[in-house]
C-alpha cells in the first residue's frame, strides 16, 4: 500500500549515489545501478547496459540500422521490444472506440481516452493547472520547487526530466544517434534529423508570404521577410525613439549610439566590431583566407555575401525597378539606396555634429574627416590613406599590377569593375543614353552631354 501511495504523490525515495537520480522503488534503483557498475559497456558512447542483449540492441542506434520490421504496415524497428509494442496497434483488444488506435492494455486506453474527453484529472496545487496523467504532474511541480533531481556527473549541470539528462549527456560523450539516410550527417536529437531532412533534402516550401507570395521552407524565415513590406521594427531602443527591423541593427546602435555592450576588438589592428560574426569576416581578411571562388571567373571572396553579390555582376537579370524613374537594378539594397535620391532622404545621421547624409560611406568619410572618429587605412607602400578597406585593396591592385577585370571582346584589362564596364560601353556597344534636348543629340558619356551643352551656352550667351 505505502508503494501504491507514491505513484499518487510522486514520491521517490531510492536515490543513486553515483549520479543522484531517483527512483519509486528499490527494484528500479537496481537495474540503473547496472549504468554505472556493469561489464557489458559500449566503446562507442561509455554507456553501461544490465545484459548483454541490451547492449547488442543499444549497439543498432550507432550504426544507425532498424533491423525489426512490421509484417502488417512494413514499419521498421530498432529494438525488438519497440516492434513488439507496436503490433499491439493492429491486434490489441484494448481498442479505442473514438480513432479506432490500438494499445498494450487498459491502462494505456484509459489515459488516451482522457484525449478525446478532454479529463485532466491531476491538479498542480501551487498554480491549479491540470494534467492528464500524475507522471506529467510531477515534472511540472519542478517548476514552482525548482527541483532538478538528475544531475550531470560530468559538469554538475542539473535537469528536471531524464530525458533533457540524457540528451545532455551527448554533449560529453559525442553520440549522435541520429544519422540521415540520404547523407552522413548525424544529430545528437531527432528534431535536429527532422529539420536537417526538411530544410537540405528537401524541396517543400509550404510558408508563403501573402504580400508577394514568396515561399519559404521554416515559419520563422517568413516572419522576418514580412517585415520587409509591413516595414515593422519590433526592436526599440531602450535611451531613445530609433527602432530596429532586426536585433543585430539594435545591437549596433546601442554600442555605437549609446556605448551600451562590449565591443569586440581585432588582435592585429585593434579595430572594433560589434558582433563575433563581423570579426570573425574580418580576421579572414588578415589571414588572406578566401574560401568562397566564383565558378565563371576565378575571383575568390571572404564572405558568401560578397560571392552572391559579385554573381549578379556576371548577370544581366535586373528585378528591382525604381518606382520613380524607371530604372532597373540587380539588387533590392541597390534600389532602396536609389530612391534616396529622388525622396531627398538622408537617413545617416552624425552623432557628433547637426549633418546628415544620403549614404553610409558619405557618413564614414565624414566622421574620419571632420571628427577623426574611426581609423584610416593606410597603404604601405606609400603612405595613402583610405576611409574603407575596399578602397584600399583596389589602391593596392596599382601598386602590383594586378588587373583582375578582363574584357571579354578584347585583351584590354582594369583595375577596377566599373572602368570595364566604362570601356565596355564606349568600345564595344552603340548605346548612347544621353540626350541634348536642344538638338536631339545623344552621347555616350554623361561628360560629353556636359561638355556639348555648354557649346549651346556659348553659342546663346554670343548672340
Amino acid at each position: 500500500m505505502k508503494t501504491h501511495k507514491l505513484i499518487h504523490t510522486g514520491e521517490k525515495l531510492y536515490s543513486c549515489t553515483h549520479c543522484g537520480k531517483r527512483f519509486g522503488n528499490q527494484y528500479y534503483l537496481s537495474t540503473h545501478m547496472n549504468v554505472h557498475t556493469s561489464k557489458y559497456k559500449c566503446t562507442e558512447c561509455g554507456k553501461c547496459f544490465s545484459t548483454k542483449s541490451a547492449l547488442s540492441n543499444h549497439k543498432i542506434t550507432h550504426n544507425g540500422g532498424k533491423l525489426y520490421s512490421c509484417t502488417q504496415c512494413g514499419k521498421h524497428y530498432t529494438h525488438p521490444n519497440c516492434l513488439t509494442k507496436h503490433m499491439y496497434v493492429h491486434s490489441s483488444k484494448y481498442k479505442c472506440t473514438e480513432c479506432g488506435k490500438c494499445f498494450e492494455g487498459s491502462a494505456a486506453l484509459t489515459i488516451h481516452r482522457r484525449t478525446h474527453s478532454g479529463e485532466k484529472p491531476f491538479e498542480c496545487t501551487a498554480c491549479g493547472k491540470r494534467f492528464t496523467t500524475s507522471n506529467t504532474l510531477v515534472k511540472h511541480r519542478r517548476i514552482h520547487s525548482g527541483e532538478k533531481p538528475y544531475k550531470c556527473h560530468e559538469c554538475d549541470k542539473a535537469f528536471r526530466a531524464s530525458g533533457s539528462l540524457n540528451k545532455h549527456m551527448r554533449v560529453h560523450t559525442g553520440e549522435k544517434p541520429y544519422k540521415c539516410s540520404l547523407c552522413k550527417k548525424s544529430f545528437s536529437e531527432s528534431g535536429g534529423l527532422r529539420s536537417h531532412k526538411r530544410l537540405v533534402h528537401s524541396n517543400r516550401r509550404p510558408y508563403e508570404c501573402p504580400y508577394c507570395g514568396k515561399l519559404f521552407k521554416r515559419n520563422d524565415e517568413l516572419k522576418l521577410h514580412v517585415r520587409i513590406h509591413t516595414g515593422a521594427k519590433p526592436y526599440s531602443c531602450r535611451h531613445c525613439s530609433d527602432s530596429f527591423t532586426w536585433l543585430h541593427q539594435l545591437k549596433a546602435h546601442l554600442l555605437k549610439s549609446h556605448n551600451e555592450g562590449t565591443w569586440l576588438t581585432c588582435d592585429i589592428c585593434q579595430k572594433k566590431f560589434s558582433s563575433k560574426g563581423n570579426i570573425q569576416k574580418h580576421i579572414l581578411r588578415h589571414e588572406g583566407v578566401r574560401p568562397y571562388v566564383c565558378n565563371e571567373c576565378p575571383q575568390r571572396f571572404y564572405t558568401a555575401d560578397n560571392l552572391r553579390t559579385h554573381h549578379l555582376g556576371h548577370s544581366d537579370v535586373k528585378h528591382f525597378c525604381c518606382g520613380a524613374c524607371g530604372k532597373y537594378f540587380r539588387q533590392k539594397a541597390m534600389v532602396m539606396k536609389h530612391f534616396n535620391i529622388h525622396t531627398g532622404a538622408k537617413p545617416h545621421s552624425c552623432r557628433h555634429c547637426s549633418d546628415r547624409f544620403t549614404w553610409y560611406i558619405q557618413l564614414k568619410n565624414h566622421l574620419l574627416k571632420s571628427h577623426n572618429d574611426g581609423t584610416w587605412l593606410t597603404c604601405h607602400i606609400c603612405q595613402k590613406k583610405f576611409t574603407s578597406s575596399s578602397e584600399r585593396s583596389r589602391h593596392l591592385r596599382i601598386h602590383k599590377g594586378v588587373k583582375p577585370y578582363v574584357c571579354c571582346e578584347c585583351p584590354k584589362c582594369f583595375y577596377k569593375a566599373a572602368g570595364l564596364r566604362r570601356h565596355h560601353m564606349l568600345v564595344h556597344l552603340d548605346v548612347k543614353n544621353f540626350y541634348c534636348g536642344s538638338c536631339d543629340k545623344y552621347f555616350k558619356q554623361k561628360a560629353n552631354l556636359v561638355n556639348h551643352l555648354n557649346s549651346h551656352t556659348a553659342a546663346t550667351s554670343c548672340s
